[in-house]
């Protein structure tokens, strides 16, 4: 269609013109006639004077249409001559552009929304997170006392507003069924930090922010949406939550990205309630945001001197604690950046090879098309305008690609969605016109980087060499940059085959380790509850033994538990111990992971009791047990058992008890964390939701319906929810780096592929232009094996250069994924040996193939050809 329509607008151009050219025509042949000359003799003249009307035409275009764009058409023409007789070639090259540009843009896409992109808040570099911490035993504190708060917000210089929030999970039961939903409860000034209004409704009167107010509540669109079909009526409707009625005064709007993507309801929390009151409560998760013009480092700085002022005047809660402050991005981001730079560096090789592939194959396109650029020469075209015809057929190429590489992406987006569900910002992750932007600047940087030099190299040589190349009696000469961008694939691939195979030795290696419970036949789930209940923790304590039990006498369950986190699953709360005995060894901390267990945890988890007894029944407190590598490292002359353990710090909620047990070490921490000293608190309460942890006989999941109904009979106004088997968390834990592992598979995959393919391509074409000398070698009594053996000799030794290079390529590659390996080195012997042995092995297969198929050609009939 877009031929057809540059042709109809060129015959309309040249229908006027013609008329144009007529009228200016007669008026010469009448001005002639005028002066007596005869018709014939005055048309001839006329058109004497007037010039060839093809030359007239020309100008009258040159002067309608600018010459830029008329030469930009005509490239564009002969680049889509060139698509229609050589769509072989054009669809070799879209794909593997396709590949390198769409998985490109795939990363970059995941970094732009995680990383480059700001947070979607109005002037969201103002917003900061802030953390208290002890200085003197540097135990981070992440979690804010509501007094200690309002006294940063009130004295400090720096911030327009300081607020926080903490969240639970509660059971909305205004519906048919209760249902589990998580909502924040915020201190003062929530909406003022954020600088997000309601999108319906209004935000928070002064005297719902106070103890005994009214009970207001914000919803998130999503829930309106899906509880009430948005409705703008559901503002003034009332929720129940608990045992409270809570009435919806506003409804955020869509694009409010709170950080806690899972909260769909937000109550205040009152400043002045009697349990905000004690300075050591500390509970908030804590944001601010700074004035306009106000550094992170004066911040830090005001802040310092605030808490400071506050230590003088608390110095029993306050003394030792001092504040720190972080851009609000950096904390939410975490340690994901890692991944997605060394995911991009990784990409970025991929797209780097794709280009030495598509400059290898535009290097030997460009050597069978000398006659054709010699004889372009000769009739007068410049070398500009030659190189501009050749990049402008490798840019339309590599545009072709970026449009099926944007395909791609936008695929990839559902892929990031679906693997790595706990990615920060991972709903942000889109197609946008960033997106696109930067495709297209790939395709333009693919364009130069894989067109420009073999366009420039097609195009240095003088006329006569050129027309001289379509001699037959001319035999092929050395050709070797051809090989050299071989070598840099190779060294490419190596580099990325040797991150791959660290990382997939890495999780095999993972995949081996005993992590000292049984994780199989486990079903896991909790049941909502509000952290008002802890008012009374005796009763909570009955609440969860009572499920506990229920649970027990359902038929097909082995035993059940409850556990403050799950075992397996990353998580850390690290404290510092004392004894009642007095020290051991005043110069060495007793520190150790804390982990709190109901009765029955160590039946259901399959962790051996190796000297004493489990938790006792009625889980009562001051009962605790301790792993063995505590016993080693703290106890290792005598028995722990009988000993008595508190905590060092005044804020702990682990209470003073005696170790009765030693059970064996298990990795609580992570599969990839080696246990560490580890003390089992006996508590079923630790929080009011704890995690329920029951061993059951067959599937797990099939057990989750009738598990649903009991518990719904025990307690009915509850809801249940994190509904799953045990491994499945497990496998979630490590879906970031299950997909590092993947992709960087997949990129070193697809550029093995590249390789085979460029060696493949360059053997053939090697044949090709040899096709002569080869010929006349078999007809002067050369033995086709050594032909085979020396193209093949030639491709193992810039396989051999490659993989030197890639070697050292590969221990920096190596470096940067030292601190996410397990249980295999950064400079794995095995792994280096396996990939050089892969990418020889794969060398010779690729130039074997087409070696065999050019020492099968007849003497005789090649030397015919002239």
């Amino acid at each position: 269609m877009f031929f057809d329509r540059n042709a109809r607008k060129k015959k309309f151009d040249d229908r006027g013109f013609e008329s144009e050219i007529r009228f200016h025509l007669q008026e010469l042949i009448d001005t002639h006639l005028a002066a007596g000359m005869s018709p014939e003799d005055a048309r001839r003249q006329a058109l004497l004077e007037f010039g060839g009307q093809e030359q007239v035409k020309q100008q009258l275009r040159d002067v309608h249409t600018p010459a830029f764009l008329h030469t930009t058409k005509t490239n564009l023409r002969a680049a889509f001559r060139l698509m229609r007789r050589s769509p072989s070639f054009a669809l070799a090259v879209t794909l593997t552009l396709a590949l390198g540009i769409g998985a490109n843009s795939a990363v970059f896409s995941a970094m732009d929304a995680v990383l480059l992109r700001p947070l979607p808040f109005p002037q969201s570099a103002q917003l900061v997170s802030l953390h208290q911490y002890n200085f003197k035993d540097k135990s981070p504190e992440s979690e804010l006392a509501p007094v200690r708060l309002e006294d940063w917000n009130r004295l400090n210089s720096s911030f327009q507003a300081i607020t926080g929030y903490f969240t639970a999970d509660v059971s909305e039961s205004s519906g048919v069924l209760p249902e589990k939903l998580t909502v924040a409860m915020t201190a003062p000034r929530f909406l003022e930090v954020w600088g997000v209004g309601p999108e319906l409704g209004r935000g928070f009167a002064p005297e719902e922010e106070r103890f005994a107010g009214p009970h207001a509540m914000l919803i998130s669109n999503r829930f309106w949406r899906r509880r009430f079909h948005a409705d703008p009526a559901a503002v003034g409707k009332t929720l129940r939550i608990d045992a409270l009625s809570y009435t919806i005064v506003g409804v955020m709007p869509q694009s409010f990205a709170f950080p806690d993507r899972d909260v769909d309801l937000w109550v205040p929390s009152p400043a002045d309630a009697p349990q905000a009151q004690s300075r050591e409560s500390t509970w908030f998760h804590t944001q601010g945001r700074l004035k306009p013009g106000v550094t992170l480092a004066e911040a830090r700085a005001d802040l310092a001197l605030v808490q400071k002022q506050l230590g003088q005047q608390y110095p029993k809660t306050d003394a030792d604690l001092a504040a720190e402050i972080q851009p609000l991005k950096q904390e939410i981001v975490g340690d994901s950046g890692r991944s997605l730079r060394l995911l991009f560096g990784s990409v970025s090789l991929l797209l780097l090879i794709a280009c030495m592939n598509i400059a290898a194959l535009l290097l030997a396109r460009a050597t069978s098309r000398e006659q054709e650029i010699g004889i372009r020469f000769s009739l007068g075209a410049s070398r500009s305008a030659i190189l501009s015809q050749l990049l402008t057929e490798t840019f339309v190429l590599a545009l072709a690609g970026s449009i099926l590489g944007l395909i791609l992406a936008a695929e990839a987006s559902r892929f990031f969605a679906l693997f790595t569900k706990d990615l920060p910002r991972v709903e942000e992750i889109t197609l946008n016109w960033r997106i696109v932007v930067y495709a297209l600047a790939c395709a333009l940087v693919t364009t130069l980087a894989s067109g420009l030099f073999p366009a420039l190299r097609a195009t240095r040589r003088g006329l006569r060499h050129s027309l001289s190349r379509s001699s037959y009696t001319q035999v092929a000469g050395r050709n070797p940059l051809h090989w050299t961008l071989i070598g840099i694939q190779i060294a490419l691939a190596v580099t990325l085959l040797i991150g791959a195979g660290l990382l997939l030795r890495s999780f095999q290696a993972m995949g081996r380790v005993d992590p000292g419970f049984e994780a199989a036949h486990i079903l896991t789930l909790r049941i909502s509850a509000s952290w008002a209940e802890t008012a009374d923790m005796k009763k909570v304590t009955q609440r969860i033994d009572r499920t506990l039990a229920a649970l027990r006498a359902v038929p097909g369950v082995e035993d059940a538990a409850t556990a403050a986190f799950l075992p397996g699953v990353p998580a850390r709360y690290q404290t510092e111990l004392k004894t009642a005995e007095g020290p051991r060894d005043p110069n060495r901390k007793m520190t150790a992971e804390v982990r709190f267990v109901s009765t029955g945890y160590f039946s259901t988890m399959k962790i051996p009791v190796l000297h004493g007894q489990p938790c006792p029944g009625g889980s009562p407190y001051g009962t605790a047990l301790v792993n063995r590598s505590f016993q080693n490292s703290y106890f290792a002359d005598t028995e722990a058992v009988g000993h008595h353990l508190a905590s060092a710090s005044a804020v702990s909620i682990a209470p003073a008890a005696e170790i009765r047990g030693i059970a064996g070490d298990a990795r609580d921490e992570g599969l990839n964390v080696a246990p560490v000293p580890t003390v089992y608190w006996c508590l079923s309460a630790p929080s009011p939701d704890p995690y329920y942890l029951i061993r059951v006989h067959g599937d797990p999941m099939a057990m989750a319906d009738t598990l649903r109904r009991v518990i719904h009979g025990v307690e009915p106004s509850r809801s249940v929810y994190d509904v799953m088997p045990l491994e499945q968390h497990l496998t979630d834990a490590y879906a970031e780096n299950r997909l590092r592992t993947l992709l960087l598979s997949f990129f070193a995959c697809t550029a093995v592929a590249l390789v085979s393919i460029g060696i493949y391509g360059t053997i053939s074409y090697l044949g090709r232009v040899r096709r002569r000398e080869l010929g006349l070698r078999l007809a002067l009594g050369a033995i086709p094996s050594q032909i085979v053996t020396r193209f093949v000799g030639q491709s193992i030794r810039v396989a051999g250069f490659g993989c030197a290079a890639g070697v050292v390529l590969g221990f920096g590659m190596s470096r940067l994924l030292a601190g996410t390996l397990y249980g295999v080195s950064s400079i794995d012997a095995a792994t280096y040996l396996g990939v050089l042995g892969l990418i020889l092995t794969v060398t010779t297969l690729a130039a074997l193939i087409p070696a065999l198929r050019a020492v099968r050609l007849e003497p005789t009939c090649v030397l015919r050809e002239e």
